[in-house]
C-alpha cells in the first residue's frame, strides 16, 4: 500500500521525535525550521536564515550535527540514490517530493554547480531521500526513480522529473516509462516491474520513515553533515555550508578526489 503522510502517521512520528535525546530534538526543529502552512516552501526569507546555526556553536551543537550526520548519511557501496565519493568529508542528504516546484529549482539551478565543484573534486557526496508529501502521483515518482536506478539510471530519471513542474496526471505510469526511456532506463518492462514491486516500497518507506523521525515537514529540506538548511536556497549558501562543514572535517573544499 502507498506510503503517504497521514496525520496518523505524522502523530506517530513526533511521539518518536520525543523520545530522541534532548540533541536530536534541537536537531529536528531547526529542519522543520522552513513550514508556513505549505509543505512546499521554497526559500527561506534570507541566506543568512537559512541554516540553523553560524559557524560559532559552542561544542556541544556541533556535536549534535556531527551526531546527526551520522545517523542519515548512509554512505552505502553502490548506491543508486547516491552521488560522490563514499568517504567524501562532507554529505548533503536532500529529502524531496517530485511534485515540489522548489525541488525542481534547486535540481536545476543549484545541484550542478556543487557537483562541478564540490562533489567532482571529492569534497561532497550527495544522497537523495524521496520524502513524499503530496499523495499518490509523488508516491507514484519516487518508486519509479528508485525503479530507474535498479538499472543505474536514477539520476537520469531524476533530472528528467524535474526538468519542468510535472504534477497529477503528468506523473501517471505510462508518462513515467516514456521519461524512463528518455532517461535511458535499457529494460522497460522490467522497469514496470520494480516500479510496483515490495522492494521499492519499502525503500520509500525507509526514507519516509527517516524524515518523520527528523522532523522533516517541508520539501526540500536538506542537512550538510548533520547542520539543516532550510529550503532551495541560493547556490551560496550551500556552497557556504559545504565549505565551513569541510573545513570543520579537517578538508579543504578544494580537494582533489574521484568524481560521479
Amino acid at each position: 500500500m502507498p506510503v503517504s503522510a497521514s496525520p496518523t502517521r505524522k502523530l506517530a512520528a513526533i511521539g518518536a521525535v520525543i523520545a530522541l535525546v534532548v540533541a536530536v530534538i534541537a536537531i529536528a526543529v531547526a529542519v522543520g525550521a522552513s513550514v508556513e502552512g505549505d509543505r512546499d516552501t521554497g526559500r527561506g526569507d534570507s541566506p543568512e536564515a537559512a541554516a540553523s546555526a553560524g559557524p560559532e556553536e559552542d561544542p556541544a551543537q556541533q556535536k549534535m550535527f556531527d551526531d546527526l550526520a551520522k545517523r542519515t548519511s548512509r554512505r552505502a557501496d553502490g548506491d543508486p540514490l547516491a552521488i560522490g565519493k563514499k568517504d567524501a568529508p562532507v554529505v548533503l542528504v536532500e529529502y524531496a517530493d517530485y511534485q515540489c516546484s522548489f525541488c525542481g529549482r534547486f535540481t536545476r539551478e543549484t545541484q550542478p554547480d556543487l557537483i562541478k565543484k564540490y562533489v567532482d573534486a571529492g569534497t561532497l557526496r550527495i544522497e537523495f531521500r524521496n520524502f513524499t508529501v503530496f499523495g499518490a502521483h509523488s508516491e507514484r515518482a519516487a518508486r519509479a526513480s528508485w525503479a530507474a536506478g535498479q538499472q543505474g539510471k536514477f539520476w537520469q530519471m531524476h533530472d528528467e522529473l524535474y526538468a519542468k513542474t510535472r504534477k497529477g496526471a503528468a506523473l501517471a505510469e505510462d508518462k513515467l516509462v516514456d521519461l524512463a526511456r528518455s532517461s535511458g532506463v535499457p529494460d522497460l518492462d522490467k522497469f514496470r516491474a520494480d516500479l510496483k514491486s515490495d522492494d521499492a516500497e519499502r525503500a520509500l518507506k525507509k526514507d519516509q520513515d527517516e524524515g518523520y523521525q527528523l522532523g522533516v515537514q517541508s520539501t526540500p529540506s536538506f542537512l550538510v553533515n548533520g547542520r539543516p538548511v532550510a529550503g532551495a536556497q541560493p547556490y551560496e549558501v550551500f556552497a557556504q555550508a559545504v565549505e565551513q562543514a569541510a573545513e570543520k572535517a579537517g578538508h579543504g573544499a578544494g580537494a582533489k578526489g574521484g568524481g560521479k
